[in-house]
C-alpha cells in the first residue's frame, strides 16, 4: 500500500475519532441535563409555509446585546437607538439604567412610558427589536453531528430547515434520521423528545420532515454507528 493511501486512511480515522469524541461529549451533557436516552416516538406535525413572519414574535423576551429602537410619539428627542448592555439595562434621554432583559418589547415600552409620564403628558412609547440575541430560553440549540453546532436566536415561525441552514447542514458522519428534538413542556414541567428526520429533509427534499421550532428547543444529531 502506498504512503498516500496510508496517510489518507489515517486522516479519515483521525477525523472519525474526533467526531466520535464530540458525540460522547454531547451525550454526557444530555445525561447531566436529565434528557432520556431512549428513542423518542412522538412526532411533530409538518411546518406550514404560509405567511411566515420575520423577526421576533410578540412574546419575544429581550436579551443582553439586543439592539432596540425606542420611539416616543411627538417627542423624537426622547427616543433612541440603544443596545442592551451586558448588565441587562439601557439608558435613554431622561431615563438611566432601565432594566430591559427579561421583558417583552411591550412590557419595556410600558415601563418607559411610566417613567416619561413624570416629565411629559401621556407619552406614547414603542419599542422595536432590530437585532436580537435573546435570552437562553429564547434560543434554539443545535448540537452533535453538524458542520457548526450553535445557539441560534429564535425567530417567529422558525423551522427545522431554517436552523439546519444556519449551522451548515449535517456533518459527514451524521445519522440525520435518528436525530431528536428536545422541548420543554410548560404544562407538565418536563422535557419531551420528538423524532425528526433531518436526512429526509435535507437530502431528499421531503418537506413533511420540516417542523416548526419553539424557543428553547434543542436539536440533537447523533453520529452514524458505521
Amino acid at each position: 500500500m502506498s504512503s498516500n493511501v496510508h496517510s489518507d486512511g489515517f486522516g479519515r480515522a483521525v477525523r472519525r475519532g474526533s467526531a466520535v469524541a464530540m458525540t460522547a461529549t454531547v451525550a454526557a451533557a444530555l445525561t447531566l441535563s436529565g434528557c432520556s436516552g431512549s428513542r423518542p416516538t412522538a412526532q411533530l406535525p409538518p411546518a406550514s409555509f404560509v405567511a411566515l413572519q420575520e423577526g421576533p414574535g410578540e412574546d419575544y423576551v429581550i436579551g443582553p446585546l439586543d439592539d432596540l429602537t425606542i420611539f416616543v410619539w411627538r417627542n423624537p428627542e426622547l427616543g433612541a437607538n440603544v443596545q442592551v448592555r451586558p448588565d441587562g439595562r439601557i439608558t435613554t434621554p431622561l431615563i438611566t439604567d432601565m432594566p430591559a432583559v427579561g421583558k417583552t418589547p411591550s412590557m419595556l415600552a410600558e415601563d418607559i412610558r411610566l417613567q416619561l409620564s413624570q416629565y411629559i403628558q401621556e407619552p406614547i412609547v414603542s419599542v422595536i427589536v432590530n437585532k436580537f440575541s435573546g435570552t437562553y430560553s429564547q434560543q434554539v440549540r443545535v448540537v452533535g453531528a453538524t458542520e457548526k453546532p450553535a445557539s441560534l436566536p429564535y425567530r417567529a415561525n422558525m423551522t427545522l430547515l431554517d436552523a439546519m441552514i444556519a449551522v451548515g447542514g449535517l456533518s459527514e458522519y451524521a445519522a440525520g434520521n435518528r436525530a431528536r428534538l428536545v422541548r420543554f413542556d410548560k404544562q407538565t414541567g418536563k422535557q419531551k423528545e420528538y423524532a425528526i428526520k433531518i436526512s429526509d429533509l435535507l437530502r431528499k427534499g421531503d418537506t413533511r420532515a420540516n417542523v416548526m421550532l419553539m424557543p428553547g428547543d434543542v436539536i440533537i444529531i447523533p453520529e452514524s454507528a458505521f
